[in-house]
């Protein structure tokens, strides 16, 4: 038939005599390719290669569909996964596959309270070695399905405006390497407004160590000075190690005769960061959207009850988040194999364990904080949370969701 054929038929034809071709024996293969030479007109080396050819895949591996694997981590596993991811504040896969060996152990040490809760009889000897050697982007994997965010966008309230205490307070665009040391801390506010900036409604305050991740939060009914100053005071107190400087943004709320006040009376170096350059004071910024949103959501606080929920919120949320949960610090920049300028980061660790590596803790100081983190039930705490937030969600979701967006 000669090459008379058309590239579709020859292309039929070698591929019904390719498998049988790959299964014969050596006679056999002699007969199939005396065969082609008739039908097609191929020289016999041209209808070996085009054989050998026509069983061997074309195009992207992406095209070809595969047998899918069997599933490595049971049903138990992934139930009690959810659980831990739950208890240890929903962290992504790096983080808490870090925490995952100590997490268990607090669970295990709580657990005739309830801290597996209804997967307790699931947790088995092998579902906790599954879960020991799982991989960050495994539980990212797994737990994909079980995120969502439902909770409304926040709104930005801060006011750069010009006065004398702007001016008196130096920029800082980075921390120098002199500070980079404990009691440098960075300082914000967020506005618990929901959908619109209409009168009056609460703010948090956010105190964050830039080198440990140490972090402090504390709720006031607004931004006044008195109040910026009461809850400052309250953090100084509590923080394990002296503060000595104190980085904030442009806001009316830290530039004014009351905070500049305090500070110099506790003898606290002030730096400022560029108005509309948040990457200015990158620490804090992380923190608000880590902690206070991802824990007190978007919606509107008001009133005296909420103000007096996020009271009670954040004592607990900052114990779990500087006992438990760990972070990674920046180390500094280099260049990856395309030339590129990246960032380096440390190995993910807890701030408590930062802060007893410094060496700046008293022993009684480090002793209680040892016996906290020995003392904390865990799952409890993060129950207690839940309870709180369900709370706020209660009083606070539907009068933010039936505001107008006005600022």
């Amino acid at each position: 038939m000669g090459y008379g054929l058309t590239l579709s038929a020859r292309r039929e034809i070698t591929k019904k005599e390719a498998t049988a071709y790959a299964r014969a024996s050596k006679k056999a293969k002699g007969v199939i390719l005396d065969r082609i030479q008739v039908e097609i007109g191929w020289s016999r080396q041209n209808a070996r290669r085009q054989l050998n050819n026509a069983l061997k895949r074309h195009g992207r591996a992406s095209a070809v569909k595969r047998k899918p694997r069997s599933r490595t981590y049971g049903f138990d596993t992934v139930k009690v996964l959810q659980r831990i991811w739950l208890v240890a504040d929903r962290p992504c896969g790096k983080y808490l596959a870090t925490v995952m060996a100590t997490t268990l152990d607090n669970m295990e040490a709580h657990a005739a309270s309830g801290a597996f809760g209804p997967v307790r009889g699931r947790y088995t000897p092998v579902v906790r070695e599954q879960l020991l050697g799982i991989s960050p982007a495994t539980i990212d994997r797994i737990l994909k399905p079980y995120k969502a965010q439902l909770q409304p966008d926040g709104i930005s309230t801060t006011h750069s405006t010009k006065n004398q205490y702007r001016q008196a307070i130096p920029i800082m665009t980075r921390i120098p390497a002199i500070d980079r040391q404990p009691g440098l801390v960075a300082i914000d506010t967020v506005a618990h407004c929901g959908l619109t900036a209409k009168g009056e409604y609460a703010f948090t305050l956010t105190v964050t160590d830039t080198f440990t991740g140490w972090t402090a939060n504390r709720s006031v009914k607004n931004k006044a000075s008195k109040w910026i100053v009461l809850a400052l005071e309250e953090i100084r107190a509590e923080f394990p190690f002296p503060i000595d400087h104190a980085h904030t943004d442009n806001g009316s709320e830290f530039l004014n005769y009351a905070v500049t006040t305090w500070a110099n009376a506790h003898d606290i170096q002030m730096t400022r960061s560029r108005p509309h350059h948040s990457n200015d004071n990158p620490f804090v910024e992380q923190k608000n959207g880590d902690i206070v949103r991802r824990n007190a959501f978007n919606y509107r606080y008001d009133t005296p009850t909420e103000l007096a929920l996020l009271h009670r919120l954040w004592p607990l949320v900052n114990l779990r988040k500087n006992l438990f949960l760990p972070t990674m610090k920046a180390t500094g920049y280099r260049l990856s194999a395309t030339g590129r300028h990246v960032r380096d980061y440390d190995a993910p660790r807890i701030p408590a364990d930062r802060v007893k590596d410094t060496g700046i803790m008293l022993p009684t100081e480090r002793q209680r904080l040892e016996e906290s983190y020995a003392g904390t039930d865990l799952a409890q705490m993060t129950k207690e949370i839940n309870g709180i937030q369900q709370e706020l969600i209660r009083l606070a979701a539907l009068k933010t969701q039936s505001q107008t967006r006005i600022a």
